[in-house]
C-alpha cells in the first residue's frame, strides 16, 4: 500500500488541507489533514487570556493582539503560537487575515473595537468575525459605521454580541460561550462520521508527517479507521513504529497502542497489511486498565 506523505506534509507546511485514500475491507476510506486554524484576537485582556486556553485545546492556532506589553506578552498566553504587540491596525497588516481566520474582537473599549473594524471591514472577511459587548451597544457601533459608509451586509456578517447566548457571567464562562460559537462556525458544514468512510480526526501532527515524508527507514503504519463506543481515538489517528520500536504519533496510548505495537513491528518488511480489533469493553481489558469501554479498528500496514 502506498501513500504519498510527502505531498500531505508539503501541503501541511503550506497550511493547505491534504488527503490520504486507503481500501480497508471492502471500504474505501479518507483521512484528511486540516491545519489548525488560525484564531485572531484582537485584545489580550482576561477574556481573551480564556479564550486562548480553551481553543488552543481544540487545536486552534491563536495570534493574541494587544497594544500593551503587560498584556500581549508570552508569559500570560504560554498557548498562544504568536503574541504580538503593536497597535491593532498595525497587528492586522501583519496577520494578513484570510477568509478561513477566524476573528474575535475583545478589545478593552468602544474606540478599540471601532478601530479594529475599520481595518477589517476594509479587507477580506474572514470566516468568523465576532465582537463583545452588550447588544444595545453593538447595535449603535454597527450603525455608526454604516453611517460612515461600511456595507450593511458585512456588518451583518459580524457575530454579536458574541458568543453563545448561555447567561454566562463570569470570565471562564464568557469564554466558553465564546469558544462555543467558534465550534459552531467550524463544524457548520460538518456531517456526523460515526459511521462514515470521511473519518473524524484531521488533525495535524508536523512531527508525524515529516518523519513518513522524510524518513526512508522500514516502517509499519497504523491508522484507526473505525470505533464503537467510548475509545481513547478517534478514527483518522495515525501513528507509526520502526524498527528499533520507536513509535511517531498515537492512537490513543497505554494498553490501546501497545495492543497492536507488537503486530506493527512484527509486520515491518513483509509488505503485509492485516486488520486488528482492539476490544476494550471485556474483562481482559478491564484487567489491563483499558477504561474507555469501546472499540478500535485498525488497519496496521508495512511502508518498507
Amino acid at each position: 500500500m502506498h501513500f504519498d506523505f510527502k505531498r500531505v506534509y508539503d501541503s501541511a507546511v503550506s497550511r493547505v488541507p491534504e488527503q490520504i485514500e486507503f481500501d480497508a475491507e471492502g471500504e474505501t476510506y479518507v483521512r484528511r489533514f486540516t491545519p489548525s486554524e488560525r484564531l485572531i484576537l484582537l485584545g489580550a485582556g482576561h477574556i481573551g487570556q480564556s479564550v486562548c486556553n480553551f481553543a488552543a485545546q481544540l487545536e486552534f492556532s491563536v495570534i493574541a493582539v494587544d497594544d500593551r506589553a503587560s498584556f500581549a506578552n508570552k508569559t500570560r498566553f504560554p498557548d498562544a503560537a504568536q503574541v504580538i504587540c503593536d497597535s491593532f491596525e498595525n497587528a492586522i497588516d501583519r496577520i494578513d487575515i484570510c477568509p478561513g481566520d477566524y476573528v474575535c474582537v475583545i478589545t478593552r473599549g468602544h474606540r478599540y473595537d471601532a478601530d479594529c473594524l475599520r481595518k477589517l471591514l476594509k479587507g477580506t472577511m474572514p470566516k468568523y468575525l465576532g465582537m463583545i459587548g452588550s447588544k444595545r451597544r453593538t447595535v449603535e457601533l454597527l450603525n455608526m459605521l454604516e453611517s460612515e459608509g461600511y456595507d450593511r451586509q458585512r456588518l451583518n456578517m459580524i457575530h454579536t454580541p458574541i458568543g453563545v447566548p448561555i447567561n454566562a457571567l463570569t470570565v471562564p464562562e464568557i469564554a466558553i460561550s465564546i469558544v462555543a460559537e467558534l465550534i459552531a462556525c467550524r463544524r457548520e458544514q460538518t456531517n456526523r462520521r460515526s459511521k462514515s468512510t470521511l473519518l473524524t480526526n484531521e488533525s495535524v501532527d508536523m512531527e508525524l508527517l515529516k518523519y513518513l515524508a522524510e524518513n526512508d527507514e522500514p516502517k509499519a503504519l497504523l491508522v484507526v479507521y473505525a470505533s464503537s463506543g467510548s475509545t481513547p481515538a478517534k478514527p483518522g489517528s495515525v501513528m507509526a513504529i520502526n524498527k528499533d520500536y520507536v513509535s511517531h504519533g498515537t492512537i490513543g496510548g497505554g494498553c490501546s497502542e501497545n495492543a497492536v505495537m507488537m503486530t506493527a513491528y512484527k509486520l515491518i518488511g513483509t509488505g503485509k497489511t492485516v486488520y486488528e480489533t482492539i476490544d476494550m469493553s471485556n474483562d481482559v481489558a478491564e484487567d489491563e486498565g483499558m477504561v474507555c469501554g469501546g472499540k478500535m479498528r485498525v488497519m496496521i500496514t508495512d511502508l518498507t
